[in-house]
């Protein structure tokens, strides 16, 4: 019995030690438009993952609840910046975007993202929030970033194209070391008494 969980746990870790590698090229202006291929097994398991479904679904629904979500967003962001307030709490999530990023291996990554809510008070509050991201991201080594806004109309448009690989049991590890983190919890519970 205890050789067979030994064997389960042995066989559950050598596989997720296994890379997966995604190759994508998206493309969001006024359709969407995707090629997106997830390889395991060194190539061996390839699966396309098809992303136009969703996107036509959210379209119908988007319409018909765009101000309830806008009320939404403005709770969550609040909730956010509670929890952003805290000093531990930043450098933790910090440490975590940039140990993830590292773990990425990456090859001819380009993401561009035109972004705008129309009403220009709105994009400026936003961008309040995406701005200083965006600054990071243009500058980073083994890619291109460029994220924009847009003031006068509402846009979302986002080109991508690259190659990822991770290995599983790496990203599991940098996922639980985050969420074991007392920072976290701290800023969880912050966000939650704001909410």
């Amino acid at each position: 019995m205890l050789t067979g969980v030994a064997a389960f746990l042995f066989l559950l870790i050598a596989l997720l030690a296994i890379p997966i590698t995604l190759r994508f090229q998206v493309s969001w202006r006024e359709a969407l438009q995707d090629d997106v291929r997830l390889l395991w097994a060194f190539g061996l398991v390839r699966v396309r993952i098809p992303l136009q479904t969703k996107a036509h679904t959210h379209e119908a629904v988007t319409p018909k609840k765009k101000p309830r979500a806008s009320k939404r967003a403005s709770r969550k962001r609040l909730n956010v910046v509670a929890a952003l307030r805290q000093p531990r709490f930043r450098r933790r999530i910090a440490s975590f975007l940039k140990d993830l990023w590292h773990a990425v291996h990456k090859k001819n990554l380009s993401l561009r993202v035109r972004v705008g809510l129309g009403d220009p008070a709105d994009t400026g509050q936003l961008w309040a929030i995406v701005g200083p991201a965006a600054g990071m991201l243009s500058t980073v080594r083994h890619a291109s970033i460029h994220i924009e806004p847009e003031f006068v109309d509402p846009t979302f448009e986002v080109d991508g194209s690259g190659v990822i690989r991770l290995i599983p049991l790496q990203m599991i590890y940098l996922v639980i070391a985050l969420l074991l983190s007392p920072p976290v919890w701290r800023g969880v519970r912050e966000m939650r008494a704001t909410g």
